[in-house]
């Protein structure tokens, strides 16, 4: 990502294997400001770009105060708004838990062999339990990746921002990630708030628990690909995490980066 100040832009370069799920990002950012929904905005101009094997977007800047982040209630209240929606006119991918972790999994140098047995195990055995869930909260269109620190406060108002895994599927994918977020010190009464403000409590849901192992697979696949770049840091957090995954560590406390 690149902020270009002066004209208030923030520049998001990808792969360009991205390329349909930002064409729909953008469509559907641009369908959602003409229905009056907080989501972050796209620049006015013809996107996204191709360039070599990268796809560039362009987003509204939202600069962001010293301190405070969002509350996890701001995204219960989005969610709501957001699901109760109309559908889109967009053709949306259904979504598909832990494909880029394959991809990840399959290329990583980093991983050492038993790593990579134990990922491709553990992701055989989600995908088994989730194809066996049912939702009571039923299909939709989705965010994909919704989670406080993807809520940005523009003013006293708060949007909801990156777009890149927008698709259709069950409604509670939008609700377990902040849940998977005790692993970072979400606490108790932010986790009461947010289901007081979506309007369900996915805590009474026993589908939960594969949801949450799901993301926590699904938050690997940056790690592995900084890993493999060489970024040391990021290499000791992945096998931190790995190694609380094997022993069934719920309580274990991840770092962000």
């Amino acid at each position: 990502m690149f902020l270009l100040p002066g004209e208030g832009i923030v520049v998001r370069v990808s792969p360009a294997s991205q390329r349909r799920r930002l064409e729909a990002a953008v469509s559907l950012t641009r369908w959602l400001i003409t229905n009056d929904f907080p989501a972050t905005e796209p620049a006015d101009a013809s996107q996204p770009v191709a360039k070599d094997s990268y796809v560039i977007t362009f987003w509204r800047h939202y600069p962001q105060p010293g301190s405070g982040h969002p509350a996890a209630g701001h995204l219960g209240s989005l969610l709501r708004a957001f699901h109760e929606l109309p559908p889109p006119p967009i053709d949306l991918l259904e979504y598909q838990p832990l494909s880029s972790l394959e991809v990840a999994v399959d290329s990583s140098t980093y991983l050492t062999s038993s790593q990579r047995e134990w990922l491709i195990t553990r992701r055989a055995e989600l995908l088994e339990s989730y194809r066996d869930l049912d939702f009571p909260l039923g299909y939709g269109h989705l965010h994909g990746d919704a989670y406080p620190g993807n809520t940005l406060w523009d003013g006293p108002d708060v949007r909801l921002g990156d777009w890149d895994e927008v698709s259709f599927g069950p409604r509670e994918i939008d609700l377990a990630n902040t849940f998977q977020g005790i692993r970072f010190g979400r606490s108790l009464e932010e986790l009461d708030e947010f289901s007081l403000r979506y309007g369900y409590d996915i805590r009474n849901w026993p589908g939960l628990r594969v949801l949450c192992g799901i993301r926590d697979l699904h938050t690997l696949g940056s790690f592995i690909r900084r890993a493999d770049r060489g970024d040391e840091g990021a290499g000791k957090q992945l096998g931190y995490r790995i190694e609380t995954l094997r022993n069934e560590d719920g309580q274990a406390r991840w770092s962000a980066t």
